[in-house]
């Protein structure tokens, strides 16, 4: 499920389930996390990428209504986003859902031409929680991520340069020579400032009628018809509760 390859102080780590789309289950969540946990020992720049055509086409969702997932996806996002070396995500086609949460955990993106990002948890009757909207916000800024979230719309690798959610247009290797220059930097000092940069409010706690928002949506009888319209290969119909 996971590919590692290190090229002198910069390991790349590849998702490896592309039989899938590169979608995430709770053991490819662990084992990408463990993965960065490693790398981050001893390398100055991490690079995640995806086998295949997709970055990562979102969560398994054979698994995602577990609280499991939920805890082994969010765990390994909090990973990278605070691992004390440059993560960059090397976003070789389309990052949706999840794939676009793993995106914005890392510190850097290099996207593909014709990769783009989607969130469409609406469409499914559920929602994200609040450090993904607050991150996607923080990034691509706040109309863009509004559009995203509750237009449920994609953003083309060309806008998300545009809007600041890309920090360049390019392959896996422009993404690997972007990390081999950054591992030649002060360790101390990108620490630093990677700590600083995400202090972006998407680490506050969450209100309690956030929380308990979330919990309703995840929880209700629209959730349950979005699972079974994807299974139908239908439109939804959504009630409210």
């Amino acid at each position: 499920m996971i590919g590692i390859s290190r090229g002198d102080d910069v390991v790349t780590i590849e998702l490896q389930r592309d039989e899938r789309r590169n979608a995430l289950n709770r053991e490819l969540c662990a084992a990408l996390r463990d993965a960065v946990e490693d790398a981050a020992e001893d390398a100055r720049a991490i690079v995640i990428t995806g086998r295949g055509t997709a970055f990562c086409a979102g969560a398994d969702l054979s698994e995602v209504y577990s609280d499991n997932f939920t805890d082994a996806l969010l765990g390994m996002l909090h990973t990278i986003d605070s691992v004390p070396v440059p993560v960059i995500a090397a976003v070789n086609g389309p990052a949706i859902g999840a794939g676009t949460q793993l995106a914005v955990a890392s510190d850097l993106r290099v996207v593909a031409p014709d990769a783009y990002f989607a969130i469409p948890a609406a469409k499914l009757g559920i929602t994200v929680d609040r450090w993904t909207a607050q991150r996607v916000a923080s990034l691509a800024g706040a109309g863009p991520a509004r559009t995203m979230l509750l237009g449920v719309e994609s953003i083309s690798a060309a806008d998300a340069y545009t809007f600041g959610l890309a920090n360049k247009i390019g392959s896996l290797t422009d993404a690997q020579n972007w990390a081999a220059t950054i591992a030649d930097l002060a360790p101390l000092s990108l620490r630093h400032l990677k700590l600083v940069l995400n202090d972006d409010g998407s680490r506050d706690d969450e209100t309690h009628e956030q929380r308990a928002a979330l919990y309703a949506a995840w929880g209700s009888e629209d959730a349950k018809e979005g699972r079974l319209a994807r299974k139908d290969k239908r439109h939804p119909k959504f009630i409210g509760r």
